[in-house]
């Protein structure tokens, strides 16, 4: 059983937007941003109650930005999947998530040491030099249901 429902395309798509966001930080680091990607499908809380696809979560706007910062500057689309990255992307929706990304539904790369709240949520962990965040406790249970 899969973690959540998808098409094929969303593979690739999935496995571009970890290569763009993460290829810097290996196969662990581009893990880590496809499963903040598949918790944000799984969602129903905040900012991601309407999302139900890999596609809507790569492209979702929040604040009038794309949420991903490879598609704002369009480099999601600059690299094509390699096969490495589209076993990685499968791995992810079919049943991977480990911490610091288990619940994670935002990461970034900040300029110096990762704050411990982003936007009012709480650390999670940091995987090189990306910081993870996960929702408050008591605020989006659907995200730490597992598959």
């Amino acid at each position: 059983m899969t973690r959540i429902n998808y098409r094929i395309h969303e593979v690739d798509l999935m496995a571009r937007m970890m290569r763009a966001e993460a290829e810097g930080e290996g196969k662990q680091g581009m893990l880590y941003v496809g499963n903040v990607i598949v918790n944000r499908v799984k969602a129903e809380c905040l900012d991601f109650k309407d999302i139900r696809t890999v596609e809507q979560a790569i492209f979702h706007v929040q604040g009038g930005n794309y949420s991903f910062e490879a598609v704002q500057k369009g480099n999601v689309f600059y690299q094509r999947a390699r096969t490495a990255e589209k076993r990685l992307a499968q791995k992810n929706l079919d049943y991977w998530r480990e911490n610091p990304a288990k619940y994670s539904l935002w990461y970034f790369n900040p300029s110096g040491a990762c704050p411990p709240t982003w936007y009012g949520q709480p650390f999670a962990g940091q995987f090189k030099e990306h910081c993870f965040y996960e929702p408050k406790p008591g605020t989006c249970e659907s995200v730490y249901i597992g598959r």
